[in-house]
């Protein structure tokens, strides 16, 4: 413990500190970029054509631009539209301060929804067509046939990029220390400024993202197979 006080030189909490909101951010992100990317499938298989439309421009825009470039364009971008709008509409020119948390996690859910939504389609798609008649067959209606036989098969065949989509994403996390948000990569910055000692605290940052990492891997892989009981292999 000595050792690490000295090492550190008193700033060994930022990892800490840092690790937890990055875990928050991608945890919190994880659920919107699920069901952004629900709704995205959904929309690219349906026969209604706008949202067909909607949903190609969607993940066509997101997927094409730089991570980065959207954070900042969200939260300095809507910061300024909405200061120019309460100017616009009261009279005054109040500061806005958009919620950092929100703003970065509302952004990465965003982002990766994109993904998320190729990743169900393909799921989808590779689920058998019999199946789906069958379910109908049997009278079923869509919205149960999709709950009962075709959603626990999409799992199954998402679980593995919905898994590589996790891992990018706990990494994309530090793109937030661009908007001050007190994460693993902001916090270790803070450590190097402090100490002057850059190699040590990025060196210790990338252990602890290669820890959440690692820890993630195992957690697919029960997943995975989970999802996959019962399931007989072809070998």
């Amino acid at each position: 413990m000595e050792y690490t006080r000295e090492l550190f030189q008193g700033y060994q909490w930022v990892f800490w500190a840092g690790a937890e909101i990055t875990l928050l951010v991608g945890l919190a992100s994880l659920p919107i970029a699920l069901v952004l990317g629900l709704l995205g499938a959904w929309s690219k298989l349906c026969s209604i054509g706008p949202l067909r439309g909607l949903a190609v421009v969607y993940t066509t825009v997101v997927r094409g631009v730089p991570e980065l470039v959207l954070i900042l364009l969200f939260y300095y971008g809507l910061t300024i539209l909405l200061q120019d709008l309460i100017a616009f509409l009261a009279g005054s020119s109040e500061p806005v301060d958009l919620p950092r948390f929100l703003t970065g996690t509302m952004t990465l859910g965003l982002i990766y929804g994109a993904f998320a939504t190729e990743v169900f389609r393909g799921a989808y798609l590779a689920v058998s067509r019999g199946q789906i008649e069958a379910a109908s067959a049997f009278g079923m209606s869509p919205f149960l046939a999709f709950r009962r036989v075709i959603l626990p098969q999409m799992w199954r065949f998402a679980l593995p990029g919905l898994g590589n989509l996790w891992l990018v994403l706990i990494k994309a996390t530090a793109l937030v220390s661009v908007i001050q948000l007190p994460d693993l990569m902001y916090q270790t910055n803070v450590g190097r400024m402090a100490t002057r000692a850059p190699f040590t605290f990025y060196f210790t940052a990338s252990l602890i993202y290669l820890l959440i990492t690692a820890v993630s891997l195992i957690a697919i892989r029960y997943a995975e197979q989970w999802a996959s009981r019962g399931v007989v292999r072809k070998i």
